[in-house]
């Protein structure tokens, strides 16, 4: 492992593994893939009023950056609907040098990853998935 790229943060996030696992009667599923790498993503969510998100559940194969993303991610997804996604994935982008900004939390963590270019469809893969889930 890089030592510049997973640190304790990542490390943690992908340890905490929040909203891992598959839910139980999901009101929709979304799978995605990078080929590049192998990381496969499933995100199951359970929609309450208004579209927005009541329960998040992910199954990651993949990599720790994968990893810690999906449980970044399940971390701060309930109660948010499409709009409120979209918002997450510019917080994780500011995290990685595509958007102007600061990132807040929990995807902060990944600052390390911007300068891995590579790495990046890593961090963003479960965000995809999960807006994916949304429509």
């Amino acid at each position: 492992m890089n030592d510049q790229l997973y640190q304790d943060r990542i490390v943690a996030l992908a340890k905490a593994k929040t909203g891992a696992g598959k839910l139980a009667e999901p009101t929709k599923s979304a799978r995605r893939d990078n080929p590049l790498c192998g990381d496969r993503v499933v995100v199951d969510v359970r929609l309450g009023e208004k579209g927005k998100i009541a329960e998040i559940g992910h199954q990651v194969r993949g990599c720790l950056l994968c990893q810690a993303s999906a449980s970044a991610l399940a971390s701060v997804a309930v109660g948010r609907d499409a709009a409120g996604i979209a918002a997450i994935q510019q917080d994780a982008e500011r995290a990685l040098g595509r958007t102007e900004g600061e990132a807040g939390e929990p995807f902060a963590a990944f600052a390390p990853v911007r300068n891995h270019r590579s790495r990046h469809e890593c961090v963003l893969l479960p965000i995809e998935a999960l807006k994916d889930a949304l429509k």
